[in-house]
């Protein structure tokens, strides 16, 4: 929390200044725009050589490869490149990129992910271009934030602004599915976000009603799972003293209470996997599941697997001594006990220094002649990354491209948004930069 108070009153200077201090781009601002346009196909071409090597979450080479692809692209920018192994969590790795700039800059921390949710025996595997929209897997989410980047920062060079940016860039190789333990796997991001003073994530662009949304928070993803147990028994002794509720009611209750006590602003929660019987075994992977039992025996064990979402971390708190309390209550002859995940995502807060931030992005909207970003609704945007660095840093997410359809076969591109989150993100970037 130490660089908040710092971003925020640095930030809503952006907010402060006059309309005649940006009434109209700088000379170099009007060079990155330039710049941006010109070299647009060379933008699509490095977007179309990104989706056509699949980089699935568990295709570690392939993840690999897409990071030495980004590689051959920063280094000529003067960054300084490293690969992160991160098989002892078995995942591929993570790519880290630092600039040092001009002492006494605000440092910058850009947040992308190389890998995407379309793994090697997908049959989703080719860039295929169709005007300004292109199909492809990961070509919105988020190989087409990482062209934005690339594009961005070659604006920056060529606008002269980049030299004195101090930037360092973590592209994760495991966002789709992260590996365990968390702690380990987003060592090397949070360690990024307690020393920087702005995160800027490059997931992609949210549009709502035609208008360019802006997003200053992400709700959390917890995952829990339930486990039940009673005594099993001929199902016309359920209920007396001996036998009581068994599992599969208590389960059931269980889920009712939480459906009927926890609903509050902001929260979703769900059950997604569930079963009942003399005999429950879940897979290692916790998404398939077998169960024995007969229509005349007491089930003796239940289960559920679901999650829940929120917008800060103390309501996940809340939340989850609430569904503790429900559990513990338990029904006759009966045992529950709820177990959350470690490794879930923590939330993102809609911040004052994130508001401060939008203020600065709109700012550069209205100096680029395009529309303001109203802030998104929370309740419209996943977890990511960025959360992870949320308690430490500012930021703002959606700078990557505009995509529909992510995360299933024909996710499409807007290939012009890559043009204007570019001028974007290398405006703002600049002018953090410098201090405006």
């Amino acid at each position: 929390m130490k660089f908040r108070a710092f971003m925020l009153c640095s930030s809503i200077a952006f907010v402060a200044l006059s309309p005649v201090a940006h009434a109209k781009l700088s000379a170099p601002e009007a060079k990155m725009v330039a710049t941006v346009d010109a070299e647009y196909e060379r933008s699509i071409a490095l977007l179309e050589k990104l989706v056509n090597q699949n980089s699935g979450t568990m295709n570690f080479p392939g993840v690999k490869t897409v990071g030495d692809m980004m590689r051959v692209e920063l280094e000529p920018l003067g960054f300084k490149v490293e690969w992160i192994d991160m098989a002892k969590a078995g995942r591929s790795g993570h790519l880290v990129a630092t600039k040092m700039g001009k002492k006494g800059t605000k440092k910058l921390l850009l947040i992308a992910h190389l890998d995407t949710v379309f793994e090697a025996d997908s049959p989703f595997q080719t860039f295929v271009r169709n005007g300004n929209e292109a199909v492809g897997p990961g070509a919105g989410d988020d190989k087409g934030g990482m062209v934005v980047i690339v594009s961005a920062l070659r604006a920056m060079q060529a606008a002269g602004t980049l030299k004195n940016a101090n930037i360092e860039i973590h592209m994760t190789g495991d966002e789709e599915d992260a590996g365990e333990p968390i702690d380990v796997t987003r060592a090397p991001l949070i360690a990024a976000g307690k020393t920087a003073d702005v995160a800027l994530d490059f997931e992609g662009l949210s549009i709502e009603n035609g208008k360019d949304m802006g997003v200053i928070s992400r709700r959390s993803s917890n995952s829990w799972k339930l486990e039940v147990s009673g005594v099993t028994g001929h199902s016309s002794l359920i209920f007396d003293a001996t036998y009581g509720d068994g599992a599969a009611f208590e389960l059931a209750r269980i889920l009712n209470r939480f459906r009927m006590e926890l609903p509050e602003p902001n929260l979703t929660f769900n059950v997604g996997l569930v079963a009942a019987g003399q005999e429950v075994n879940v897979d290692a992977d916790g998404v398939r599941v077998n169960a024995k039992g007969k229509t005349n025996i007491i089930p003796g064990l239940a289960m559920a697997y679901g999650d829940f979402r929120t917008l800060s971390e103390e309501q996940s708190a809340r939340v989850r001594v609430k569904m503790r309390s429900i559990v513990e209550a338990s029904a006759p002859k009966t045992k529950a006990k709820i177990i959350f995940d470690p490794g879930s995502y923590p939330a993102m807060a809609p911040t004052d220094g994130n508001k401060a931030l939008l203020a600065g992005l709109n700012a550069v909207n209205r100096d680029l002649g395009l529309a303001g970003q109203p802030v998104l609704d929370p309740l419209k945007r996943g977890a990511g990354d960025i959360s992870f660095v949320a308690n430490d840093v500012d930021g703002l997410v959606g700078l990557g491209v505009y995509s529909k359809g992510d995360h299933a076969p024909g996710e499409t591109v807007d290939l012009a948004s890559i043009k204007r989150q570019a001028k974007r993100a290398a405006i703002l970037m600049s002018r953090l930069s410098r201090g405006n």
